[in-house]
């Protein structure tokens, strides 16, 4: 088994789970990253540091990017093809390629998050 990156970090490539993965199984293509399964360790350190939460156990890739499993896979494996196609080209797995532009939702995510009780805690540091 090994972990999966999804569709949501095409375009994105927030690149914090490059610095948390130990083993430097993770690769950058041109829109996005790639997890190669043959070094993947199964540890989970690359999951929760990601802020579009597309990092996924491989059995638990929810289904509408299921293909993203062979995708991952399929990226280092540059010497096959599929009808006759290279499945990597210009830097990305072909199915990636294809895919239109994806807007970033990065700007969309809170740098950190504060609970109330947190926040009326903070009031005793920061005096008025």
């Amino acid at each position: 088994m090994t972990y999966v990156i999804a569709e949501p970090c095409v375009d994105v490539k927030d690149r914090a789970c490059l610095a948390e993965c130990p083993v430097d199984c993770i690769y950058e293509g041109n829109r996005t990253l790639y997890i190669n399964p043959a070094e993947c360790v199964d540890c989970p350190a690359c999951e929760p540091v990601c802020p579009v939460e597309v990092i996924f156990y491989e059995e638990d890739v929810p289904q509408h990017w299921a293909r993203y499993t062979t995708i991952n896979a399929e990226y280092f494996d540059r010497a096959s093809t599929r009808q006759g196609e290279p499945l990597v080209v210009d830097g990305d797995h072909r199915l990636v390629v294809r895919l239109p532009p994806q807007s970033s939702h990065k700007k969309d995510i809170a740098l950190f998050s504060v609970r109330k009780e947190e926040a009326a805690d903070a009031d005793l540091w920061f005096p008025s």
